[in-house]
């Protein structure tokens, strides 16, 4: 039984990460081909490795994380190169001297932690492996470059044609999350159950990784964006999308502090007042509305982007309207609390999906009954 549960755990990890298997298997192997057959190199070590580093980098970075390699290579095996012809090859005091100079003259000229350490790599392979001739440092260059540009157009044969979708998954997914969240803090408040408001407190914690997902899907769209010559409509697109992350941010933090004064409520010896649960499914049924939007429009289904955000509006206007009819006896701290982070919720949100702030503060403030400034 243990086994068969290892064997599906590792064929969904497969599944979901099939694509890293491909690209540095594919990258390398054509790295090696193109040095090998094309420019009739023996031994094209960098091309495979430069391949391999590229890859290992996170989507978005990749780019800029090229360059530095072909910059570390070039470095590395320059100052090898010369010092090894002064010093002599595979001494102990050689490999201590280049792998020190090296790492001075990269980190005084401001290099980044990955042309540093593609830099000692290089000149420690010149050192102990393959000892320096007049031709080596054009050789090793070139393949470098071959590595680092094979790396990043695999990396974008899976999404080059449709780069957007794996962002667009990410906000449904995230926005799901969100919606599921609020509804079991609705639910925990209608139980008056401490417990279980406890542990969606602890989900909701985990959210800011969602945020932070966001924006490198953000990046690694427009890296993929690089490789398409028709690529104004979905940059525009993408980039109405990323403006809204920061409201996004702050839709979860709210989420956040919401799920907090719901886990004070249910501490307290009444339970929470009739139509609470309500307005946070409200607010949840927004938040759903709003991911789908939002998904839509990176899409290019303009008309259902617009369908989903003005049901995403509905929602939220409700979900405010409702708390601003819920009673509050004694001046209850907690509920007045969630109160206050329904309606930050519902501004960050409308925010999020496009509309205009003056318009969104005024809507919201109207269905709590708050006179007009």
């Amino acid at each position: 039984m243990v086994r068969w549960g290892w064997f599906r755990q590792a064929a969904g990890r497969l599944r979901r990460s099939w694509t890293v298997v491909v690209e540095g298997t594919l990258a390398a192997t054509v790295s090696w081909l193109l040095a090998t057959w094309l420019l009739g190199h023996s031994r094209p070590f960098f091309a495979p490795a430069a391949a391999l580093i590229v890859l290992g980098q996170a989507r978005g970075h990749r780019t800029r994380r090229a360059l530095e390699v072909l910059f570390g290579v070039a470095a590395g095996v320059f100052v090898a190169d010369v010092l090894v012809q002064a010093l002599g090859p595979g001494r102990s005091w050689t490999i201590f001297i280049v792998i020190l100079i090296t790492f001075v003259l990269a980190v005084a000229f401001g290099a980044g932690s990955v042309t540093v350490q593609q830099a000692a790599v290089s000149a420690l392979y010149v050192v102990v492996v393959s000892p320096p001739t007049e031709s080596l440092v054009p050789f090793r260059f070139v393949d470098a470059l071959i590595g680092g540009v094979v790396a990043l157009v695999v990396s974008q044969i899976v999404g080059a044609r449709h780069p957007l979708v794996p962002l667009a998954a990410e906000f449904r997914r995230i926005f799901g999350d969100l919606a599921g969240l609020l509804g079991e803090v609705a639910a925990a408040l209608e139980a008056h159950d401490e417990a279980a408001a406890r542990a969606t407190l602890d989900r909701a914690r985990g959210m800011d990784a969602g945020v932070q997902r966001l924006r490198a899907g953000v990046r690694a769209a427009g890296e993929a964006l690089t490789l398409r010559v028709r690529r104004r409509s979905s940059i525009n697109r993408l980039h109405s999308v990323d403006a809204s992350i920061g409201q996004i941010d702050s839709v979860v933090r709210n989420v956040r502090a919401l799920a907090r004064a719901g886990v004070i409520l249910t501490r307290l010896p009444s339970p929470a007042p009739d139509g609470l649960g309500a307005a946070i499914r409200s607010m949840a049924e927004a938040v759903h509305a709003a991911g789908e939007a939002l998904a839509a429009d990176l899409d290019g289904r303009k008309n259902t982007a617009d369908g989903h955000a003005a049901r995403a509006e509905t929602a939220a206007l409700e979900a405010v309207r409702g708390a601003g009819r819920l009673p509050t006896p004694g001046g209850t701290v907690p509920l007045a609390m969630i109160v206050g982070h329904l309606r930050t919720t519902a501004v960050d949100l409308l925010r999020g999906i496009g509309v205009d702030d003056d318009a969104a503060l005024g809507r919201i403030d109207e269905a709590l009954g708050l006179p007009a400034v």
